[in-house]
């Protein structure tokens, strides 16, 4: 799995059928790889609820998304997989096939609840559009494969 990790003011997704929006949170651009597991969900969720990535008093990164109240708006992004090593045309053989990547995302995102976390979603296999506030700007990358982080 790949998941960008953006730290937000505010953060929302909309298209014809869904608009979901956050305040203070993580907007999460997820991909779901050919390999991805729930061993590598339950690994990724588990770093995610707990990144110490919200300042404390004395403006150090101390705090996680529990202990400021946050949520997260999780959205779809099977592009994260794109092969652009040839041609000017990505291509996406890395990515889990949809009906397979829809599971795992939507198993990502129940990890993540289990965690206590407000969990907000796209809908996936859809054109959005995602309005991203970015603050800091703070953007993690996490990866894993095989259970393990990279």
């Amino acid at each position: 799995m790949k998941i960008i990790v953006q730290r937000v003011k505010h953060a929302r997704v909309i298209n014809d059928s869904i608009d979901n929006e956050i305040e203070r949170g993580f907007c999460l651009l997820v991909g779901v790889g050919k390999d991805s597991t729930e061993e590598d969900i339950k690994i990724v969720a588990k770093k995610i609820a707990n990144a110490r990535l919200f300042e404390d008093e004395n403006d150090k990164l101390n705090l996680n998304i529990q202990q400021v109240n946050g949520q997260i708006l999780s959205v779809s992004q099977f592009t994260l997989y794109a092969d652009v090593k040839k041609g000017n045309r990505p291509g996406f053989s890395n990515s889990k096939s949809p009906e397979e990547a829809k599971q795992l995302y939507e198993r990502f995102n129940e990890e993540l609840e289990s965690y206590g976390l407000t969990v907000k979603t796209g809908e996936f296999g859809t054109h959005m559009n995602v309005e991203i506030n970015n603050d800091g700007p703070v953007t993690i990358i996490y990866e894993s494969q095989d259970g393990k982080i990279l």
